[in-house]
């Protein structure tokens, strides 16, 4: 079976990744002690952005089998998720702007943003995230409402 690949070109840069997997897993430390672990898969890229080329190899543990297009959907799976995480806090919360940068603070203001959004999404109206973040700011009995969940 040929190893999948995937070339995506935008935002200035050239990308193309391989996907490999196998259920071979005797390079795996204790791998007993992983329940349900049945695979190890690895995603190589590689970049062009303004003339440089860059190479990366990510390395995965995985409980499905060794099928080289399903592990593929599942790392862009888990990608998307980071991805959509990332941009709520930083569109949302303007998590980029934030100017705390000492000691554990900025560790500590991320946990508190992903709490955030958690119960924000917890909270079953229709409203947008960011009309629901205001929202708590502005109304006592809303926000009492969403952090009770």
């Amino acid at each position: 079976m040929p190893i999948p690949e995937e070339t995506d070109k935008d935002h200035g840069r050239l990308e193309i990744r391989r996907y490999w997997i196998t259920e071979d897993l005797r390079t795996v430390p204790n791998a007993a002690r992983w329940a349900g672990l049945r695979s190890i898969g690895m995603v190589e890229r590689t970049c062009w952005q303004d003339g440089v080329q860059s190479v990366e190899q990510r390395y995965f543990i995985a409980s499905i089998g060794a099928d080289a297009q399903r592990f593929a959907t599942a790392v862009r799976g888990h990608w998307g998720v980071e991805n959509r995480l990332h941009w709520r806090l930083d569109v949302i919360f303007n998590e980029d702007a934030s100017r705390i940068r000492k000691g554990q603070a900025p560790a500590i203001m991320t946990a508190i943003r992903h709490c955030c959004v958690n119960l924000l999404e917890k909270e079953g109206s229709s409203l947008s995230m960011a009309h629901k973040r205001r929202k708590a700011a502005w109304d006592d009995d809303y926000r009492a409402k969403v952090l009770a969940g």
